[in-house]
């Protein structure tokens, strides 16, 4: 019933006719409250979703969206200040905000379901059930009860098949529909199975191995192995040393052996091997399996890592090298038609690990399947709703309506111990005095997202697009040294808490 519905709505929307539609937004992230508290400034990460507000650009559209601290007056007025050519008055009316007033650390739709007039002043708000529908950054067994309680369809993959998108069923899906990835075992729970693993996987020339909790985000749940050498020869005493080389662990975020393999227990994981090459990438594949059975490419990326382990997500590129962009549409095509076989509809993305040999080749493995929306997602919906341009399906560019190709880079963590006490008016003071806009009308410039979080964590995301891959990298970096200047961020310390400079690429290790 709800699934036709969503499929009704989709095919009206995606016409590109004005369409009379309600959007549900509540950008909950619904993880393990033990990862979850690993990402600073978590939530805030509430506000990434706000570029949704782009969809008012539609005259018949409403967006109702909800919080768990209200949201800054002045973050609004920046995002309606996008819309070129729609009446202000006309938007406002078509914009209703809700807020929990609670700042626990906790998932957001959980906040909405305790709630219950809260729940109904949205069902109130939401106009005929017919017309409306549930968008969240991903679909848990919350996000289903309150898709129930409103009765209205839930935009995203049904929480039945969420293992399809942890390691060890990514893992599955890759083997299943022939796509290479890492030498490794999956469905892992005790310490004997992991390092019955290590020792299976090992070989002359691996250093490395990664841990990998099942149902973790943004690298916060990988732990980092390095094999002791050199091994014992016997049996026993290679495992004996295994075992022992487990309480050396590296962990992007804070950690203890102890902690992660409790954790490990309780939620199973996967171990794997760490690829090695001459150069190393972490490009990503982002589509959508459509209500009406589509599957489609949305984006590639070049994912930019770093943290302690060199696993953490720090930010991407738009769009992926050439080199390996093609092979890489291929694999993640394959591995959506085996996520539709199994009934999945979602935005989702596939990450992969892509190696250059000594002869200079590019080998390609699948790493992981993320069945949500993730920090590759924001930018691309800002890119499409501000340039009205499109993704051409074959190259992988991304056309603008006077046949421009478009390039972004982008992250959620532009972050500075200097930073910390801007508030979002003292923001956009600065982004007057330096005129630090996005151009309507070249379709190129700076966008910022979650800048609730500068006066408390130091840190705002940043998309910077231009017309060419050096503009956009011109653009950051001028966003950096502009933010800086203001705010007087001289010391190494603020320096290392950049994420890295364009011209970098970070090693998986």
């Amino acid at each position: 019933m709800t699934n036709s519905r969503l499929a009704g709505l989709w095919r009206a929307i995606e016409a590109g006719e004005p369409s009379e539609h309600t959007s549900i937004v509540v950008p909950s992230l619904s993880f393990d409250a033990e990862e979850l508290a690993k990402i600073s400034g978590a939530p805030f990460y509430e506000e990434r979703l706000l570029f949704s507000l782009m969809r008012l650009r539609d005259p018949r559209a409403r967006v109702i969206y909800v919080t768990s601290q209200p949201l800054h007056p002045e973050i609004i007025d920046y995002y309606l200040g996008l819309l070129v050519g729609v009446s202000p008055r006309s938007v406002r009316s078509r914009l209703q905000l809700f807020c929990c007033y609670d700042a626990t650390p906790r998932p957001l739709t959980e906040k909405i379901l305790e709630r219950p007039r809260l729940v109904e002043r949205i069902r109130r708000a939401m106009g005929p059930t017919s017309h409306a529908y549930l968008t969240c950054f991903n679909s848990t067994s919350l996000e289903r009860r309150l898709a129930e309680s409103l009765d209205i369809p839930l935009n995203g993959c049904d929480p039945d098949l969420l293992d399809l998108g942890g390691k060890s069923g990514s893992r599955e899906i890759f083997r299943a529909v022939g796509v290479p990835c890492p030498a490794g075992r999956e469905r892992l729970h005790s310490i004997d199975e992991i390092v019955d693993t290590l020792a299976a996987i090992h070989h002359p020339g691996l250093e490395r191995a990664v841990l990998k909790l099942d149902h973790s985000f943004a690298g916060a749940g990988n732990a980092l192995f390095t094999y002791p050498t050199p091994l014992a020869e016997t049996e026993e005493g290679r495992r004996q040393a295994l075992r022992a080389a487990l309480q050396e662990l590296k962990f992007t975020e804070l950690s203890a052996p102890e902690i992660f393999l409790a954790k490990f227990a309780q939620m199973g994981g996967i171990v794997e091997e760490m690829v090695s090459g001459e150069e190393i990438r972490s490009p990503s594949v982002q589509m959508r399996l459509t209500p009406s059975g589509d599957l489609e490419i949305v984006s590639t990326h070049d994912q930019i890592l770093g943290g302690k382990t060199g696993q953490s997500y720090s930010g991407c590129r738009f769009p992926a090298d050439t080199a390996y962009r093609e092979i890489i549409q291929e694999h993640a095509l394959a591995i959506g038609e085996g996520l539709r076989d199994r009934g999945v509809i979602s935005r989702f993305a596939v990450d992969f690990v892509v190696a250059r040999d000594t002869s200079g080749q590019w080998r390609v493995w699948a790493i992981e399947i993320n069945l949500r929306m993730g920090g590759t997602t924001v930018p691309f919906l800002a890119l499409q709703f501000l340039t009205g341009g499109q993704l051409d399906k074959k190259s992988g560019d991304f056309i603008a309506p006077d046949g421009q190709r478009k390039y972004y880079r982008a992250t959620d963590s532009l972050s500075s111990s200097s930073y910390r006490g801007l508030l979002p008016e003292d923001l956009m003071d600065i982004l007057d005095t330096h005129s630090l806009v996005f151009s309507s009308a070249r379709r190129t410039g700076v966008l910022f997202h979650m800048m609730g979080a500068l006066s408390e964590h130091g840190k705002v995301g940043v998309t910077a697009i231009g017309d060419s891959a050096e503009e956009a990298d011109a653009f950051f970096r001028r966003t950096v040294e502009l933010l800086d200047l203001a705010t007087h961020a001289a010391s190494p310390a603020d320096q290392a808490s950049k994420i890295p400079t364009p011209a970098t690429r970070l090693p998986m290790e």
